[in-house]
């Protein structure tokens, strides 16, 4: 039964996870727009944040449709994890643990979860599953 049911459950975290990276870059262009956000990056410090503010807008939307879509995971999960140990270094891990205080709470979980989702194949209709199906060899025959 466990096994029946790990790739659907593998499929709605890597589709919950995708959507929120999707949501959070989404808003780094939209709400705040890229000059907003470059300057939230200086105020907290971050290296480049002229450089940075776009990379991580992107990353985020990127990366979100990437785990959606079950698309090369474990170099989305692996960035995005990246892009969460940034935030926990530069924004939250002065506040403590708890995310009501700002802390790093919620990026540590969404950092573990890109992991998570991006080393264990995606589940159900992931395109890597998918697409590495197509492209395995047939075997050699003599």
């Amino acid at each position: 039964m466990i096994d029946q049911a790990r790739p659907i459950a593998l499929l709605l975290a890597r589709i919950a996870v995708g959507v929120i990276f999707l949501v959070h870059g989404y808003q780094k262009f939209a709400d705040m727009g890229i000059a907003g956000t470059t300057k939230f990056f200086e105020s907290a410090g971050i290296p480049l944040a002229g450089v940075a503010a776009p990379a991580v807008a992107v990353l985020e939307v990127a990366g979100g449709i990437a785990l959606i879509l079950g698309a090369a995971l474990p170099i989305a999960g692996t960035l995005l994890a990246l892009d969460m140990i940034g935030a926990i270094v530069f924004v939250h891990g002065s506040s403590g643990f708890g995310a009501g205080e700002g802390g790093y709470e919620f990026v540590l979980a969404l950092a573990a979860a890109s992991l998570a989702v991006g080393f264990t194949g995606g589940g159900a209709l992931a395109l890597d599953t998918l697409l590495g199906r197509r492209r395995t060899p047939a075997p050699a025959t003599a």
